[in-house]
């Protein structure tokens, strides 16, 4: 794991903003952050922190090549089958052996390697950056220490969002950090930081009870509130961590992109993949969806594509048949909705059934396998009536703080706040923000005394 979270807060943090707010040259400052980064990874990997270093030099060094002119299309070839390769021996080699034991009865060990914290992220922001380096969309970066920052930036290393090198290529050598922007990104901090204490965790509780429950003990009851609770704790989770990433960004003059947009109002599963995780989908459509020819080349081509895409999004998640499955299921959808009128139907019809389609796909990605799965969307579909057995089961999960903050997350997933927000004065609105902002904070910092840890979801990918 990486720093507890009152270590980062109260120690780590304050002491690295105030170092980088004292030093004045920008080199200075960039050199302070690549420094805080190795740190902060080390702490959590200090096995890792030399693969990580080990990518982002050759990376540096395929890019330099590449810049140049050399041999490039050898080289970008030879850096994605390096860099996939080494993710793949990380993430699924003990996935595919134990395939193989079960499958063909050999009698070995199946491979045991511990994942790399954030090898995904920082092996697709690589990738990206060699592969615009290579159309010309960007000049290769001679500078070593900046290259370093771009990959290793602490805030967003360990769980995204992926960050393009054509997205923040200017700003690694030209930004101006100020008072305000700091500001301004502690308070999107505290917030994304609330999202995943205050809300995430109180879901993940209940969504760990359902889930424990074993095929006798499991109802139709049980099963929705699994179901629900974890819709609620991955949208909050995720987003929260983003939310942090984008703040902690501000403070040190960065403007990360937006990695969600409200996803659960989504009138079609198509809008929803526009909402959620806007930098894994927009990163999969620059650099697989239209190389592999995109909707040019017929519907046929198009359908196989975008079968493509969605098999390699939710083969990304992790080394699970639950996870292919997640990402065919979205897909299987989206081809769906090119060939049904689905805007003819009311839009709260449209609503309903993205929201169904979610929470059902999330299901067979939170479930351990696809056994699990089964029963799990089985029992939510096989009935609806509510005995008294159900209720007894369901009463420990449902506390009175569960359906409190279960309302919160539902009304905190629209826009209904932001709009509400929107019609007050703009001086009072700031004003207030900050105010809200503080009290999170303090709630938050009483909740992490308590020494609960719950880590991100996304720490797994």
């Amino acid at each position: 794991m990486v720093f507890s979270s009152l270590t980062f807060l109260c120690i780590f943090l304050p002491i690295l903003v105030c170092i980088y707010f004292l030093v004045r040259p920008l080199a200075a400052k960039n050199a302070v952050l690549v420094m805080a980064s190795l740190l902060f990874y080390a702490y959590g990997e200090p096995v890792y922190i030399l693969l990580m270093v080990i990518s982002i030099v050759l990376n540096y060094c395929f890019g330099r090549i590449i810049g140049a002119g050399g041999h490039k299309k050898a080289v970008l070839i030879a850096a994605v089958i390096l860099n996939l390769g080494a993710l793949g021996v990380f993430k699924y080699a003990g996935w595919l052996t134990q395939m193989a034991i079960s499958a063909f009865g050999l009698n070995v060990k199946p491979v045991e390697l511990s994942l790399p914290i954030g090898i995904s992220f920082y092996t697709f922001q690589a990738l990206s950056y060699l592969i615009d380096v290579y159309r010309g969309d960007c000049k290769s970066q001679k500078n070593a220490v900046s290259f370093f920052l771009y990959i290793s930036f602490f805030p967003q290393l360990i769980a995204g969002p992926i960050v393009k090198y054509h997205d923040i290529e200017t700003q690694i050598s030209d930004r101006h950090p100020t008072p305000k922007s700091a500001a301004e990104g502690l308070r999107r901090f505290i917030i994304g930081l609330a999202k995943k204490v205050l809300i995430a965790n109180v879901m993940a509780s209940a969504a760990d009870a359902a889930f424990a429950l074993d095929a006798a003990q499991t109802s139709t009851l049980s099963a929705w509130i699994g179901a629900v609770a974890y819709l609620m704790q991955i949208y909050f989770d995720f987003s929260g961590y983003s939310d942090m990433a984008i703040g902690l960004g501000r403070i040190f003059g960065f403007t990360i992109l937006e990695n969600f947009n409200y996803p659960y109002i989504s009138g079609s599963v198509k809008e929803f993949w526009r909402r959620w995780h806007i930098s894994l989908s927009t990163w999969f459509k620059e650099y697989l969806y239209i190389p592999l020819g995109g909707n040019r080349k017929g519907r046929l081509r198009t359908c196989i594509n975008k079968i493509i895409v969605f098999f390699c999004t939710g083969l990304w998640h992790g080394a699970n048949l639950t996870f292919v499955v997640w990402g065919l299921f979205h897909g299987a959808f989206l081809l769906l909705e090119d060939f049904v009128p689905l805007k003819k139907l009311p839009a709260v019809i449209r609503h309903i059934y993205t929201v169904l389609v979610v929470c059902v796909g999330f299901v067979i990605f939170r479930s351990d396998d696809m056994g699990q799965a089964g029963l799990m969307v089985s029992h939510m579909f096989s009935g609806f009536t509510l005995t008294n057995a159900q209720w007894v089961q369901a009463a420990p999960i449902l506390t009175p703080l569960f359906i409190v903050i279960l309302l919160l997350a539902v009304f905190g997933a629209t826009p209904a706040w932001k709009k509400l927000a929107d019609r007050m004065n703009g001086s009072v609105r700031e004003g207030l923000s900050y105010i809200y902002a503080a009290v999170l904070l303090v709630l938050c910092i009483l909740y992490l005394s308590g020494g609960a840890y719950n880590p991100f979801i996304y720490f797994r990918f």
